[in-house]
């Protein structure tokens, strides 16, 4: 029996991101991501403007004028949303928990793949593989999804995303568009990265609430690292101990988006409760452009 409260937030995200998915990134999905191929259709006559490396040389010189190719994209793809589940996903101070951002990103993501009839698979993950779901197409196979995403309770506190790369490589030989989407909290995944970047499209989504990049001046607080537990009491009221929380934490996305471009992997950082819309429209136009 699926809660009320449930369905009511998955509605939401459905009726939300379903627009999304046709209105707002209507195309720009298609034009991101190419299927696997150019497959042949048909042969017809030449028409001025036709491009004559497609004419057919062995059609032509039987019908004494010239023939061409025809060729159609062979436009189905798997997409996998490999999504961090772990206890440091449920913070959020601005509007929303990184959690629910997630499950809006990937509803959306979701919802605008089977819009291309491609195949959606799942897999959810903490410091182990928490939930695999195999890919395929259709509006509930996406509901489905999200239910996931909105109630997936995980038996891991840590996050490993080098674990969620091999698990990936190990139940997906066929190459895929790979979505990553976590707050990245893990270390020593450069390897895996690397070997899952040559087997298929990945590309990186980092998620983050602003309280883990700055903090206010409120005084003495106690801050809790929703992995571990540990608890630790600060004073904000020191600009000091501010800056230094603020450059570490920049430190670290400099050192992610160094790794990133190392490989030459795209990536999406996203914040809670600011829009999503454009970050993924400036990722679909510059992926568009390259092709």
């Amino acid at each position: 029996m699926i809660p009320k409260e449930l369905l009511k937030k998955v509605r939401r995200i459905h009726i939300r991101t379903l627009h999304m998915a046709n209105d707002v990134f209507a195309g720009q999905y298609h034009s991101a991501f190419k299927g696997r191929g150019m497959e042949f259709e048909e042969v017809r006559e030449y028409e001025p403007g036709d491009d004559v490396r497609t004419i057919d040389w062995n059609v032509t010189a039987r019908a004494g004028r010239p023939f061409v190719k025809r060729f159609r994209e062979e436009r189905e793809l798997t997409v996998l949303l490999v999504v961090d589940v772990s206890k440091s996903l449920a913070f959020g101070t601005h509007v929303q928990l990184k959690r629910e951002l997630v499950a809006e990103v990937c509803a959306t993501l979701a919802f605008s793949a089977i819009r291309n009839n491609d195949k959606i698979g799942f897999i959810g993950f903490s410091d182990r593989i928490e939930r695999y779901i195999p890919p395929k197409k259709g509006t509930s196979h996406v509901l489905r999804v999200i239910r996931e995403l909105l109630t997936i309770q995980p038996r891991g506190r840590g996050t490993d995303v080098a674990e969620a790369l091999e698990y990936l490589n190990r139940v997906t030989r066929r190459r895929a568009v790979v979505f990553v989407v976590s707050d990245f909290e893990a270390r020593d995944y450069e390897s895996a990265l690397r070997i899952a970047r040559r087997r298929h499209d990945v590309i990186p989504i980092c998620v983050a609430d602003v309280r883990e990049i700055e903090l206010p001046n409120v005084r003495l607080v106690e801050l809790v690292d929703g992995e571990t537990g540990e608890r630790v009491t600060v004073d904000t009221a020191s600009a000091a101990f501010r800056e230094e929380y603020r450059r570490r934490a920049q430190s670290e996305m400099d050192a992610r988006r160094r790794t990133f471009q190392r490989m030459k992997i795209d990536s999406i950082d996203l914040r809670t409760g600011d829009s999503f819309v454009e970050p993924l429209q400036r990722f679909f136009h510059a992926r568009e452009t390259r092709l």
